[in-house]
Formats: structure tokens, C-alpha cells, sequence
């Protein structure tokens, strides 16, 4: 019998006003942009998503969609491999891998669901649950949103949190000393300067993170500064990880990454889905990298069973909150990780429908 074909594919983009003022080292916001894929086969339908500009939604519907639909609604690599080389000539990077990202993941939920399966199983599991760590601190945070956002992550039992530095450097060794308080000493701190700095603030900064026994140093240069991440791996303090990774959109950013950093971040929702991160894991294998997956936690936790160099899962305040707002079935963090649904199909998300509307931009 044939396999059953794409028939649709309908999208949907929403913008979610953030709860609190929110910025980091390098940029300040006050809402958050969806673009949710349904793609319809088989008598089911796969949910996939990107945060990004509405314009995702149109590039899909533009450039994608007469390449999706009809092909086979079992082999999303084979559909992953068809996108990448239909945009070819408007860049594979950016706007074109969040589309692309967005479309993968709704194929891998419809297959799974036509197979009856959570993606995860269709995947191939190597463990049941995927470590994570809080994520948010946002440096327009007053001291009490900081602790309470911080602390009240350790209190459920999150073993490692993270908070935005970079902004107002002359203000973080006083908010470090609030978030060290606030989680007490065992639980790890993390910090993400979203490259706010050159190359010689980075290292200065290191060693006064270190003084707060922070573990872990993510951007500390630009992304784009692939010797200076290298720089700051080679001579940061002992025990402190640099991490980098979220903005790459294809294979090669993280073939020239991977040797240059602690830990190799990809973002599910950028890199081009779910076919794309585990690629992106594989490559972390074979150069002994720890990878750290950015991100959209109710996609990223399927993805992350089968990623074997795995170090943890960003369970980041925004994507958490928009995720639990429109999707029935989002995973809540148990003993400090996630851990799939084995008994949903697919990602085991159900659209709310009635906020769907309401938020529909």
C-alpha cells in the first residue's frame, strides 16, 4: 500500500506579549512571534513551529509549500533534503532554515502520529528524559524577579539556571550575588552575554563570573567571532564552559564552531528541525563535544533523547510560557529534566484553538 502523501500544509502566526519588560546584553523586547505549520496527510495532522517574523509563515507559503505537498508524509529527511535545495537561490540561512525548521518539525509529528508513535520513538531514544536547566534573568529584571524567577527553579528541583549578563556590566557582580543567594550554593549558575563584549572584556569577565562560581559562559563574544570563542575556551578560568551555537542555520556554521567552543548549541527552530539537529549532534559526536540544545523545550525534548553527546536542554522562561499558553500536552520538569509522554503520538502537543484565534496575528 502507498504511503500516504502531504496534502496541506496551513499556517498561523501569533504575538505574544512577554510578562514582564524583558532584555539582555545586546537587545530589549516586549513580545514573542510563533509561526505554527500544520501539515495535513494520511487523515492526521503534524504541528511544527518557529519563533520569528511573520514573514516565515510567507516564505513557506511562497517557496514551500508546492515543494511539500505530495511528497511522501513518512520520510520528512527526503522532504528536509527537497526544501533545502528549492531555496537555494534565496539563501539557506535565516529566514529560509526558520521556515524550513518549522515545516521538518510539523513532518516528523505527522509521521509519528500516522505511525501512532511519539516522535521520540520514531527517532530512536537512547534515554527517557532529557536534563535541563531554567533559563531567562533577564537583566531588565528588578532584584526580586531575579531571585524569585532564579530561586524558584532550584526550589523545583532544576539543578543549573541562567541569567542574562552584558547589559549594565557595572550592575551583574551585585545581581550575581543576588542570584547566588537566591539558588544557594549547589545548584550551578550559568550566564549568557549574548555577545555583549570584545574579545579582552570576555576574559575580564570570566574571572569575576568564576568568583560567583558560575560554571557556565555562553556568547561571551558574537557568534560570529569564531577565534574569539576559541580564544576564551583556551583561557577562561578552570571549570567554566563556553557555549555558543543558537544563530547557526546550517551544517557548516557548526563544522566551524564545534572545534572552537566547550559546549555546541543548536536551536531546533533555526538550524532547519528536527533532521537538521540531530545532524548537528552526530557532528558533536565525532569531535567529542558536548551539545546543548537552545530552546523550545516541547520539540527539543524529543529531539534530545537521541542525541548522544547530550549535556542539557534550555527550558527558557518565554518559550515555556508561549508553549503552555497554545498547545495542550507541554512537558513540565520533573527532578530537574523532561521527559517525553510515551503514550501521545508524535510531539503529543493538541492546538488550543480559542487562543489560537484570540492571539492570531
Amino acid at each position: 500500500m502507498a504511503a500516504p502523501t502531504i496534502t496541506d500544509l496551513r499556517l498561523t502566526a501569533c504575538t505574544i506579549p512577554t510578562d514582564a519588560s524583558e532584555s539582555d546584553g545586546t537587545l530589549a523586547w516586549d513580545s514573542t512571534t510563533i509561526v505554527i505549520v500544520e501539515a495535513d496527510g494520511g487523515g492526521r495532522t503534524g504541528l511544527g513551529y518557529t519563533y520569528g517574523a511573520r514573514a516565515c509563515g510567507a516564505f513557506i507559503d511562497e517557496i514551500l509549500r508546492d515543494v511539500v505537498v505530495g511528497q511522501s508524509a513518512l520520510e520528512a529527511p527526503g522532504t528536509w533534503l527537497a526544501m533545502q535545495s528549492a531555496v537555494r537561490n534565496n539563501g539557506r540561512v535565516g529566514l529560509a532554515a526558520m521556515a524550513i525548521s518549522a515545516v521538518d518539525i510539523a513532518l516528523w509529528d505527522l509521521a509519528a502520529r500516522l505511525l501512532e508513535l511519539p516522535v521520540c520513538t520514531l527517532i530512536g531514544p537512547l534515554r527517557e528524559e532529557v536534563p535541563i536547566y531554567g533559563s531567562g534573568g533577564f537583566c531588565s529584571y528588578s532584584d526580586e524577579q531575579l531571585a524569585g524567577q532564579l530561586g524558584g527553579w532550584a526550589d523545583q528541583g532544576i539543578p543549573r539556571v541562567k541569567m542574562k549578563v552584558g547589559r549594565e556590566p557595572e550592575a551583574d557582580r551585585h545581581r550575581l550575588s543576588i542570584a547566588r543567594d537566591a539558588i544557594g550554593p549547589t545548584v550551578e549558575l550559568y550566564v549568557d552575554a549574548n555577545g555583549a563584549f570584545d574579545r579582552n572584556a570576555a576574559l575580564g569577565w570570566s574571572e569575576t563570573y568564576a568568583d560567583y562560581g558560575v560554571r557556565y559562559f555562553e556568547e561571551p563574544v558574537s557568534s560570529d567571532d569564531v577565534e574569539g570563542l576559541r580564544l576564551l575556551r583556551d583561557h577562561s578560568p578552570r571549570g567554566m564552559a563556553i557555549a555558543a551555537g543558537e544563530y547557526g542555520y546550517d551544517l557548516p556554521y557548526f563544522r566551524d564552531m564545534v572545534t572552537a567552543v566547550d559546549v555546541q548549541q543548536a536551536d531546533v527552530t533555526r538550524c532547519g528541525g528536527i533532521t537538521a539537529l540531530l545532524r548537528v549532534g552526530a557532528l558533536c559526536q565525532a569531535h567529542q563535544v558536548p551539545f546543548s540544545a537552545h530552546c523550545a523545550p516541547a520539540v527539543s525534548a524529543h529531539a534530545c533523547t537521541a542525541i548522544e553527546p547530550l549535556a542539557h536542554l534550555e527550558y527558557f522562561h518565554d518559550h515555556a510560557r508561549i508553549e503552555s499558553m497554545l498547545f495542550d500536552g507541554t512537558l513540565s520538569p520533573t527532578g530537574g529534566a523532561l521527559r517525553p509522554d510515551p503514550t501521545r503520538p508524535g510531539l503529543g502537543l493538541e492546538l488550543k484553538r480559542k487562543e489560537l484565534d484570540r492571539l492570531r496575528v
